[in-house]
């Protein structure tokens, strides 16, 4: 058995989550588990790299919209589309209102669907007003809640990710990460996400502390019932899936975070 390096797991999720230039080294359950642990760390820097661009955007004169649509592009980039791939996919599966393997059968189709074409506009239509109005607020508030989202999107795949939650095909990324998460690791994910948010958020005052740690509640609550739906149509979750959830957080967290 290869020996363990507590790096695997992180070479893991950045190589499997990210386009950043990490080689995986282990493919087994064991660092399966050690990267979806570290899923929320992906997303801080994919979230980091987006608020960047977001950032210069602005300071080059551009405004609030214009800053936000380059905001949503960075994550889509660094991800090489996939979760909005698995959330189209997701889309077409569950509008088909086929069988589970029929609506599993249309998700690894390559085109995609009017389900999932309505999904993806929406989601993203979403993303950038809620963005946009982050950043005629507030600059730093529309940054931030461009790393609260990206980290908390990767957070709903580690709690997806828990003991207890079936693969619904026997291949594939989503059958790789299916049931690797011990609960009491992922509720510990959990909550340091909560907290780091909520702390991070406390330079900008008590109510932004509240609406972050909302915003976290609320984007796993949303992603929780879409896991839910799809494992009962489904039979499980499927690297799809879990592209679904985390864009299904992201956009929660968003438009919480864009209110008041």
């Amino acid at each position: 058995m290869p020996r363990t390096s507590p790096f695997d797991g992180l070479r893991f999720a950045f190589g499997t989550l990210t386009v950043f230039p990490v080689r995986v080294t282990r493919w087994d359950r064991e660092a399966a588990r050690g990267g979806m642990l570290w899923a929320p760390a992906a997303g801080l820097a994919v979230g980091a790299v987006a608020a960047a661009a977001g950032l210069v955007t602005l300071f080059l004169g551009a405004g609030g919209l214009l800053a936000a649509v380059a905001t949503v592009a960075v994550p889509a980039v660094l991800t090489r589309g996939l979760h909005l791939d698995g959330l189209a996919d997701t889309a077409d599966g569950l509008g088909s209102g086929k069988p589970a393997e029929d609506a599993l059968r249309i998700m690894k189709q390559s085109d995609i669907g009017p389900f999932g074409v309505i999904a993806l506009v929406l989601t993203l239509f979403a993303q950038v007003a809620a963005l946009a109005q982050a950043y005629d607020a507030s600059w730093a508030r529309g940054a931030w809640a461009a790393v609260v989202s990206a980290t908390v999107a990767r957070l709903a795949l580690t709690l997806a990710a828990r003991a207890g939650v079936p693969a619904a095909r026997p291949e594939g990324l989503g059958a790789a990460v299916a049931g690797v998460v011990p609960m009491r690791g992922a509720l510990l994910a959990a909550v340091v996400v909560a907290g780091a948010a909520a702390a991070g958020s406390a330079a900008f005052g008590r109510y932004d502390v509240a609406r972050t740690v909302l915003a976290v509640v609320l984007a796993l609550a949303a992603a929780e019932a879409l896991l839910g739906h799809c494992t009962r149509r489904f039979g499980g979750v499927t690297g799809d899936v879990f592209g679904g959830l985390a864009e299904t957080a992201a956009t929660t967290a968003l438009v919480v975070l864009s209110l008041g």
